[in-house]
């Protein structure tokens, strides 16, 4: 990334969210040696306006953020971290800055897809994944109507951990039959969301 350091005194804004939930955890500031840091550690580093010195999120407490992912904006002067949270972020014991409540990783499912869709591009071998791509529609589709039988079953008896499990096995197999004919899960949102309109 060829960031803008020149725009803000050396600065940019930086805004972390739960990788997985995609809550907004916090927002900070880097100027170039925290970003270098952060790139080189994996963990986020900001520089400190108040105290004019760098400070690793997480050094203290020990709730350390994990970049998962960076992006810099149009305009390349601002960034954009997913990160793993080791703990709560806020220094007021809160899960985030914002007084948000982690909720169940529904934003996982874009990390899944965007990993099934490097999957398919890379065809790594002795991937699960990557067979399913390899053996083409008919399986995969196969695939998804055995799973949602299982589900169906499992449905009928009270057993949770079957169930979920059986549950999250069609969901994986939906979203690999999704990517196979280069659709998304947003694709099946905006479905939803006419509908509801």
């Amino acid at each position: 990334m060829d960031i803008n350091f020149n725009k803000l005194n050396g600065l940019v804004p930086v805004v972390v969210q739960d990788w997985k939930t995609l809550k907004v955890l916090m927002v900070g500031f880097m100027n170039r040696e925290a970003y270098e840091k952060t790139v080189s550690e994996g963990y986020v580093t900001f520089y400190s306006r108040s105290r004019q010195e760098l400070w690793t999120k997480g050094q203290t407490s020990g709730n350390y953020l994990k970049v998962k992912d960076m992006a810099e904006d149009c305009d390349q002067d601002s960034l954009l971290i997913l990160a793993e949270p080791y703990g709560n972020v806020c220094h007021t014991g809160r899960y985030s800055c914002f007084d948000q409540k982690p909720e169940q990783p529904l934003g996982f499912l874009s990390q899944l897809e965007k990993l099934l869709r490097q999957r398919k591009k890379e065809m790594p071998e002795g991937s699960y994944t990557a067979k399913l791509f390899d053996a083409g529609i008919n399986k995969i589709a196969q695939k998804v109507g055995e799973e949602a039988v299982e589900l169906v079953i499992e449905a009928k008896d009270t057993n949770r951990e079957l169930l979920l499990n059986e549950g999250a096995d069609l969901i994986y197999h939906l979203l690999v039959l999704l990517v196979y004919k280069d659709y998304s899960l947003r694709d099946i949102v905006q479905v939803l969301e006419a509908r509801h309109s």
